[in-house]
């Protein structure tokens, strides 16, 4: 029976859309009751979990608390309460951003409770607990024992810029030459038509911004098609983390060019099952894109957070 259980750390918000199944599916009005056994029972999770997505579900207005009697429908339209969970799903991600910019910009210390992050942001525990549920889905922040959660170190200095490389050289390469690696042909060739359109953009359309966008989209695209699940979850967290790391500087024309230039060369070998020959492009690119070092360290976010 436990093997068929979910596990109790889905985010509250899936947990929210779940119950809301359960309800059509028993038919329920506006007006019925909601027992936490039996959507305990239906969902397979404790009714700790279930709690919280009722209450998550009460501040959309889509469930209404009676005191003493505990959870009660309040919409029963669906087309209102898809509106409602669809608004939820938006409140949420944003304070997610906003969390993740404070931190980005040191606004934020390393380790934070949940009570500190509902008075700073004004928002409820549930919301918090949601947008730190899809932050730590980022790998950006990690739960601690007890009610505490430890944001993951910033590359926001040169050291923490040149400790991201060595990793990457070494775990980017073996991604590729891993059994069992397979490059989405569709995700490929959506890419493979954005970074040729860059080569053609004019120097004032070829952007910063732009460029890592398209740099991140094919870093995570390698770390996606790795068969390895390890190098995988820790590829994307890095890569995510590395686009939550910048807000700023602008890269040299003619490097965003070459860089581009050698991602399709590492398609390229890809798509001719070339693998070994992608890894070792793979270190050339990673090593060019870590040639020129920032002179101080208190310049904000280096140009070179790129490749």
């Amino acid at each position: 029976m436990a093997g068929t259980r979910r596990a109790s750390h889905q985010s509250h918000l899936e947990l929210a859309k779940q119950i809301i199944g359960v309800a059509f599916e028993k038919g329920l009005r506006a007006g019925d009751h909601l027992p936490e056994q039996v959507f305990s029972d239906a969902c397979a999770v404790s009714r700790t979990p279930i709690r919280s997505a009722f209450k998550l579900l009460e501040s959309s207005q889509i469930l209404e608390w009676r005191q003493e009697r505990g959870y009660f429908l309040a919409l029963d339209a669906p087309d209102a309460i898809t509106a409602a969970l669809s608004e939820l799903e938006g409140e949420e991600a944003s304070l997610a951003d906003r969390i993740l910019a404070d931190r980005a910009n040191r606004r934020l210390s390393e380790i934070q409770s949940v009570s500190a992050l509902a008075r700073r942001y004004s928002a409820s525990r549930s919301a918090v607990l949601f947008a730190l549920k899809v932050l730590a889905r980022e790998g950006i922040v990690t739960q601690l024992p007890g009610r505490a959660w430890a944001f993951q170190p910033m590359i926001d200095s040169p050291r923490a810029l040149s400790e991201s490389f060595e990793m990457r050289l070494s775990m980017e390469p073996l991604a590729l030459t891993s059994p069992g690696f397979a490059l989405d042909g569709k995700k490929a060739g959506i890419l493979r038509a954005q970074m040729e359109d860059f080569l053609l953009l004019d120097e004032a359309a070829a952007t910063s911004a732009r460029f890592r966008r398209a740099d991140n989209d094919f870093h995570m695209l390698l770390a996606e098609s790795s068969a390895n699940r390890f190098l995988r979850a820790t590829l994307m967290a890095h890569h995510r983390l590395r686009m939550a790391s910048k807000t700023g500087g602008s890269i040299p024309a003619f490097r965003m060019r070459k860089a581009m230039e050698e991602h399709l060369e590492i398609l390229d070998s890809l798509d001719r099952k070339q693998n070994d020959l992608a890894a070792d492009q793979m270190i050339v690119h990673l090593r060019r894109s870590n040639i020129r070092r920032p002179e101080a360290a208190n310049r904000g976010i280096s140009p070179l957070l790129r490749g």
